[in-house]
């Protein structure tokens, strides 16, 4: 049975753990933070992800502490709608789409691999710092990181896979000329605030004009500690402010940004009351990593934001990780070699998730406003239809969802799919 070291206890280190003991392997997790808590703020399971979810048996965990997704919806900075559409069991697809606080989803996983994996499963306080890797297998090297417990110098491993996010010290190995990040030139605001659930209490909101900043809304988690109150998660993006540290847990101002959108009108949300009312506020740079063109290198392999980081847009980052860890796991138990097996584990998802970084580096799915502002050079519209019609809309997100491995469950089987130009930053 081959000894697999995973690095990284995020999501996916952990969904990836989950997998490889379906199959019968007993992996061991290194991860850097010395305690896990749940931090950070909302982020999307789309269907494909609850459904890998739910093939680890978790899936009551999952809606327990999630919110169904109803509808997702877009509007311009004046807050005029410009499209909508249904989100997964309402739109037919066999699995929901769930918005979920990403430190709640983390623990979630966290506790079903101490449960099912035993407490030694997840080392805590090792921050990986480089590898060795020979014919026979890979000797990892740690530090310890305010660990309260001894962390291991190094170990010995058959199979290394990185999952230690955007600072990945495995990538930055691998490719040490690509160790800094691709910075968008637009700055990440995330916060979230206590207040009464909104439209249906699972409406995703898309507000503003692309060239003077976004937002976006969505519930994470109904009834909070039992006051009756929603969780709301927002992210605005903030256009040309200076390049800020890589670190998610930075904290920000929110009077920077609370007046962005004072003339967004809706009739259901205040958005300015919601801003600056916020519990919490973080901001960081919007970066991603130049598309790789190899992720396994012999019994090593980089996996999730490690391999393939995405700016969060259409909601898939956290989700192609999921994916990442079930070819992972799929292919190391029915092929004896892991190097031939990690080789085929890339051969099957770095061309989609490759195409999905490219796509999000335009507008993605979020593309439709930036069409609005332009046709209507900013102003407001009288007829939508005639400035957007919803079937040209329908389309380019028909388009997005097949990119993303989402292929509309109403659509015709044998209709061929593609992707649209229009995604795809410069185009």
């Amino acid at each position: 049975m081959l000894d697999i070291a995973i690095i990284g206890a995020g999501i996916g280190g952990l969904t990836l753990a989950l997998r490889l003991h379906q199959k019968g392997f007993r992996p061991r997790v290194y991860e850097s933070t010395a305690e896990l808590r749940p931090l950070g703020v909302g982020v999307v399971s789309q269907p494909y992800g609850t459904r890998e979810m739910t093939e680890l048996g978790l899936l009551d965990e999952l809606n327990a502490v999630s919110v169904d997704a109803i509808e997702s919806v877009y509007y311009n900075q004046y807050g005029q709608e410009i499209y909508g559409e249904r989100c997964g069991t309402h739109m037919g697809y066999p699995h929901g789409q769930r918005f979920i606080h990403r430190g709640i989803w983390q623990m979630l996983l966290y506790k079903a691999v101490i449960e099912r994996l035993g407490p030694d499963s997840v080392v805590l306080g090792a921050r990986a710092t480089g590898f060795t890797e020979d014919a026979n297998g890979v000797t990892v090297r740690f530090r310890p990181n305010h660990a309260t417990q001894p962390v291991p110098a190094e170990i010995r491993a058959d199979v290394v896979i990185g999952i230690d996010g955007i600072k990945s010290a495995i990538r930055e190995q691998l490719y040490p000329e690509s160790s800094k990040p691709h910075f968008s030139g637009i700055t990440l605001w995330r916060g979230v605030t206590l207040m009464k659930p909104f439209k249906t209490g699972g409406t995703i909101l898309h507000i503003g004009a692309p060239s003077q900043g976004s937002l976006i809304v969505y519930p994470i988690h109904d009834d909070w500690e039992g006051t009756g109150l929603t969780l709301t998660n927002w992210i605005v993006e903030q256009n040309d402010r200076a390049e800020s540290i890589e670190d998610w847990n930075q904290k920000g101002d929110i009077a920077e940004i609370a007046h962005m959108f004072d003339e967004c009108k809706l009739d259901f949300l205040d958005v300015g009351e919601m801003l600056r009312n916020a519990r919490e506020v973080y901001l960081f740079p919007l970066i991603d990593h130049d598309p790789l063109d190899r992720w396994a290198f012999g019994r090593v392999a980089l996996m999730g934001d490690a391999a393939h980081a995405m700016y969060p847009r259409g909601g898939n980052g956290a989700c192609q990780a999921l994916v990442d860890a079930r070819v992972i796991a799929e292919k190391l138990s029915t092929i004896d070699d892991p190097v031939e097996a990690l080789q085929r584990y890339e051969q099957e998802r770095l061309p989609i998730a490759n195409r999905i970084v490219l796509a999000n580096r335009g507008d993605g799915p979020e593309v439709v406003r930036r069409i609005v502002e332009e046709r209507t050079q900013g102003q407001r519209f009288d007829d939508i239809e005639k400035v957007l019609p919803f079937a040209e809309a329908d389309s380019i997100f028909k388009e997005y969802h097949r990119l993303a491995g989402m292929k509309r469950p109403n659509e015709n089987p044998n209709e061929p799919s593609g992707f649209r130009s229009v995604f795809f930053a410069g185009t």
